[in-house]
């Protein structure tokens, strides 16, 4: 008696479910990618009601970008950036730890985690709305202060350079350490409680768990908030943008570079703006690609070092 052997390929409808993701892809992320390169080599605005181009110029554009602030506001960023999302991992990591340890017994756990994401979850515009009235010279923060003594005069916090960098950095701390809490929970979550029962059978202390354990155990994870954080960080522009007007101010002093883009988007300059996409686009891959080799272990296990070991004792 023959038996069927023919398989049953299943793949074709594996491609045929993901067939909507890449046509999206290509045509609302690929094409405009590729039409805001090739922008980015022609002279292309508008002076006025006159459209001037697109005429090819070359590599003009990204020479001009280098003579102009852009460096200026790629340290603004920079500093903004820093300032947000050292407190943030920071705090996340510490939350992080103290929710999923089960010696600590804390009562309300899942309370407070989901009042530590609600932040994420407002508009960053409403947010920054919020901060503008409540740091203004007549705000109630200026008020309180005034009230118990602390000040005789209202702190012009969107007046000087430190306030609106700290209002800047403080914003983008409590949108995000939520979000960055529940993912290295999770992280956390994931690794076998044995190891931590093993550690503690070893005289292993709190500290020397988290750093010798968590820690390298958490690395992928680490990677991804590090690599979305940085993405973020170079895309800054909600936070800003409202609570200065637009105007980047002290002295633009809180000029991000999606600021700057904007700016030659309103006034039509497509050239300009699309060079500095490019650039844009070039730092993230670069700052990627070192974040990831920073946090990326290659020999987890220690097999790899263990061998060439090996190797050098044969040698030897």
């Amino acid at each position: 008696m023959k038996t069927n052997n023919k398989k049953i390929d299943y793949s074709k409808w594996g491609y045929l479910f993901i067939l909507p993701f890449f046509v999206s892809f290509f045509l609302f992320s690929f094409v405009p990618l590729i039409d805001t390169i090739r922008y980015s080599f022609f002279e292309y605005y508008r002076s006025g009601i006159k459209e001037v181009g697109p005429n090819f110029i070359g590599m003009e554009n990204y020479i001009s970008l280098l003579g102009s602030d852009m460096l200026r506001y790629a340290g603004n960023t920079l500093i903004l950036w820093v300032i947000g999302f050292v407190p943030q991992i920071v705090i996340a990591l510490l939350l992080a730890e103290w929710f999923v340890d089960a010696r600590l017994k804390i009562r309300g756990a899942q309370f407070f985690k989901v009042v530590i994401y609600l932040p994420n979850l407002i508009m960053a515009s409403a947010f920054a709305m919020l901060f503008f009235t409540m740091f203004s010279n007549n705000g109630p923060i200026n008020a309180i202060l005034m009230s118990i003594g602390c000040i005789k005069e209202p702190i012009d916090f969107l007046g000087s350079v430190w306030g609106t960098r700290s209002l800047v950095g403080l914003m983008n701390f409590l949108m995000w350490f939520g979000n960055s809490t529940i993912m290295l929970m999770a992280a956390i979550m994931g690794i076998s409680p044995d190891i931590f029962e093993a550690s503690e059978l070893d005289g292993c202390n709190s500290v020397q768990r988290f750093f010798h354990i968590t820690l390298p155990l958490i690395r992928p994870i680490l990677a991804y908030t590090l690599i979305t954080s940085v993405i973020g960080g170079l895309q800054m522009f909600d936070v800003p943008q409202i609570l200065t007007n637009g105007q980047g101010t002290p002295d633009r002093t809180s000029m991000t570079l999606i600021m700057f883009l904007n700016s030659h988007l309103k006034s039509k300059n497509y050239g300009m703006a699309g060079a500095l996409s490019v650039y844009l686009f070039i730092v993230s891959g670069i700052l990627c690609f070192f974040v990831y080799r920073i946090t990326n272990d290659d020999d987890p296990d220690g097999s790899k070092a263990a061998e060439k070991k090996a190797k050098k004792q044969r040698k030897g």
